[in-house]
C-alpha cells in the first residue's frame, strides 16, 4: 500500500517533502512575473520662473492690444475710401486705397460689394498730376498714415512707393534756387538712361551708381548723385507698375465670371482712368430742389464750395448735441453705401419738434439728437388731367410717392421698447380732410419717438394715405433691429377707367 494513504487511513499525516508548500501562503510562481523597467525621471517646470506662452505679460498685452487697435483704425480707413469711391465723392487718398483692394489679403470679404469692379478709378501715377502743394501735403500725411499701419509686407511697398512719387511732385512744384541748375541740366539724359528699365536693371544700376560714388576716382559727383536720388523716383514707378499690372489681372479675374466682353476689353486697355475725376464732393444724386429762396441761396452756397457735404449729409458736420458715437456712425457708413435708387432723392426736411418740452430724464442721460438717411420716392401721377395734357416724351412733373425712414438708435437706454412714430395735422385737420388749395396737396409732420438719451425728431411729408399691402420692395415696412428703425411706405395710387 502507499505509504501515504496508509498513514491517511491511520489517521497519520502524510510525510512532507522538502519543497512542499503552505496551501495556505501565497502562490509563488517566478516565471510569470514582468518586471517594468523605472519610469524615467522628468524634471517639472518651475512655478516660479518667467510667463510662458500661455500667459502674457503686461508689456506683451499693451503691444497686442496696440496692434489690434491698429488694425482695426486701418480697417475702417479702407471702409471708408470705399464708401467714398462708390459715391463719386473721393478723395485722392480714397482712390490710392481702392485701388489696392482687389489685391488686398487681409481685407474683410464682408466689405466688398459685387459693383466695385466696375468702377474705373485713376492709377496712382494720375491721382498725383494737377494736385498743388497743400493738396499733395495733405496726401502726404494720409499715405504715412496707410504706410504706418499696414503689416502687410506687398501693401506696405505699395505705400513706400508711392510716399516717394508724391515727395518728388512736391520737390518739382517747389521754386528752384541755385542748387536747381543741376537737376535742369541733367534731367534729359536721366530720362533716357532710366525710363526704359525694368525694375531688375534699377536694382543693379543702384549697386553700380553707389559703388562708383565710393570710389575715389574723378567722376562727376553732382551728376551720379542726382542719378541716384532719380533712381529711386523710377524704381517706385517701376513697382507701382507691377502692382498696377496685379491689380488689373484680378480685376479681369473677376470680371470674367460676370461680363466676359468686358473683361476682354478690361485686359486690353490699361485698366485705369488717366486723368483723375476733380468733381470729388459731387453726390452720386442730386438733393431735392429747396422749396425757399433761402433753401435755394444755401444750396448754390454748397454747390459752389468743393468742400461741401453731399446733399441732405450737411447737418451731419455741425456740432452740438447730435449723435456722433462710432456705433452710429458705422450704421450711418452702411445705409449709404446702399445708395440712392432710380427714383429716389435724399430727403432731409427736418422741422423742429411741436412743443418739445424738456424729457424728464434730461437730468440723468445726456440728450442727443438721432442720425438718419432718409429717402423720397418720386416718379409721375398719370391722372385724368395728366393723361391728357401729358405724354411720355413730355411727362408731367414728379410727386412725391412715398418715404423710407432710417433712423438710428444704437445706444438706446431701454432696449425693450421699441421706437414709435405718430402723425401730427396742425390747425386741427383730421385725416381725409384737406385744408390744401387746388392743385396743392397737405401736408403733415411725422414725429419719431424714442426714449432716453434720443430727442424726438420730426419730418414734413405729404399727408395723403399709406399703402399698408406686402409688396416686395415698394410694400409697407415698420421695423426696428439692430439699432435702425426703418419706416418704408408709399401713398395709394388711384387708377382711372377710361
Amino acid at each position: 500500500m502507499n505509504p501515504e494513504r496508509e498513514a491517511m487511513i491511520s489517521g497519520w499525516k502524510s510525510p512532507r517533502k522538502p519543497n512542499d508548500r503552505d496551501i495556505t501562503a501565497p502562490r509563488h510562481d517566478p516565471g510569470a512575473r514582468v518586471s517594468k523597467p523605472p519610469r524615467p525621471q522628468v524634471a517639472k517646470p518651475s512655478t516660479n520662473g518667467p510667463a510662458t506662452g500661455k500667459y502674457l505679460t503686461q508689456d506683451q498685452q499693451s503691444e497686442q492690444f496696440v496692434a489690434d487697435e491698429d488694425k482695426f483704425v486701418l480697417k475702417q480707413a479702407k471702409k471708408k475710401a470705399d464708401i467714398r469711391v462708390r459715391e463719386h465723392r473721393a478723395k485722392p487718398i480714397d482712390y490710392l486705397a481702392f485701388n489696392l483692394r482687389f489685391i488686398d489679403s487681409d481685407r474683410d470679404v464682408f466689405d466688398d460689394d459685387e459693383d466695385d469692379v466696375d468702377i474705373d478709378v485713376p492709377s496712382p501715377e494720375a491721382v498725383l498730376v494737377g494736385l498743388n502743394g497743400a493738396q499733395l501735403k495733405e496726401l502726404d500725411e494720409d499715405i504715412r498714415s496707410y504706410h504706418t499701419l499696414e503689416h502687410n509686407a506687398r501693401n506696405k511697398e505699395y505705400w513706400t512707393a508711392l510716399l516717394a512719387l508724391c515727395s518728388d511732385r512736391r520737390q518739382k512744384l517747389k521754386p528752384q534756387g541755385p542748387e536747381g541748375r543741376t537737376v535742369t541740366s541733367v534731367a534729359s539724359d536721366v530720362d533716357k538712361i532710366l525710363s526704359p528699365k525694368t525694375l531688375t536693371q534699377l536694382q543693379d544700376l543702384e549697386t553700380q551708381i553707389k559703388a562708383k560714388l565710393r570710389s575715389n576716382g574723378p567722376i562727376d559727383t553732382d551728376y551720379w548723385e542726382q542719378l541716384l536720388k532719380n533712381l529711386l523716383v523710377y524704381k517706385a514707378k517701376a513697382k507701382l507698375g507691377e502692382v498696377c499690372l496685379t491689380i488689373k489681372a484680378a480685376r479681369v479675374e473677376l470680371l470674367m465670371a460676370r461680363d466676359p466682353e468686358k473683361a476682354s476689353a478690361l485686359d486690353a486697355s490699361g485698366g485705369f482712368l488717366d486723368v483723375a475725376p476733380r468733381a470729388a464732393s459731387s453726390p452720386a444724386k442730386a438733393a431735392p430742389k429747396p422749396a425757399t429762396p433761402a433753401a435755394a441761396a444755401a444750396a448754390a452756397a454748397d454747390a459752389q464750395d468743393p468742400n461741401a457735404p453731399p446733399p441732405g449729409t450737411a447737418r451731419f458736420a455741425s456740432t452740438g448735441n447730435e449723435d456722433f458715437s462710432q456705433a452710429t456712425k458705422a450704421l450711418y457708413d452702411r445705409e449709404v453705401a446702399r445708395g440712392v435708387n432710380e427714383g429716389e432723392e435724399i430727403f432731409a426736411a427736418e422741422e423742429a419738434v411741436p412743443s418739445s418740452a424738456k424729457p424728464l430724464w434730461a437730468d440723468k442721460y445726456r440728450p442727443r439728437k438721432p442720425r438718419y438717411f432718409n429717402r423720397v420716392q418720386m416718379g409721375y401721377e398719370w391722372n385724368k388731367y395728366n393723361q391728357t395734357h401729358y405724354d411720355h416724351d413730355n411727362p408731367p412733373p414728379k410727386v412725391v410717392q412715398g418715404y423710407r425712414f432710417n433712423i438710428f438708435y444704437p445706444d438706446l437706454i431701454d432696449k425693450t421698447k421699441a421706437p414709435t412714430f405718430k402723425i401730427i395735422r396742425e390747425h386741427g385737420r383730421r385725416r381725409g380732410e384737406s385744408f390744401a388749395p387746388a392743385g396743392k396737396e397737405d401736408t403733415c409732420l411725422i414725429r419719431f419717438i424714442a426714449g432716453p438719451p434720443y430727442e424726438d425728431i420730426a419730418f414734413r411729408i405729404v399727408d395723403r394715405e399709406w399703402d399698408y399691402s406686402a409688396k416686395k420692395e415698394r410694400g409697407f415696412k415698420s421695423s426696428f433691429d439692430k439699432g435702425i428703425l426703418q419706416l418704408h411706405f408709399q401713398f395709394k395710387k388711384i387708377y382711372y377707367r377710361k
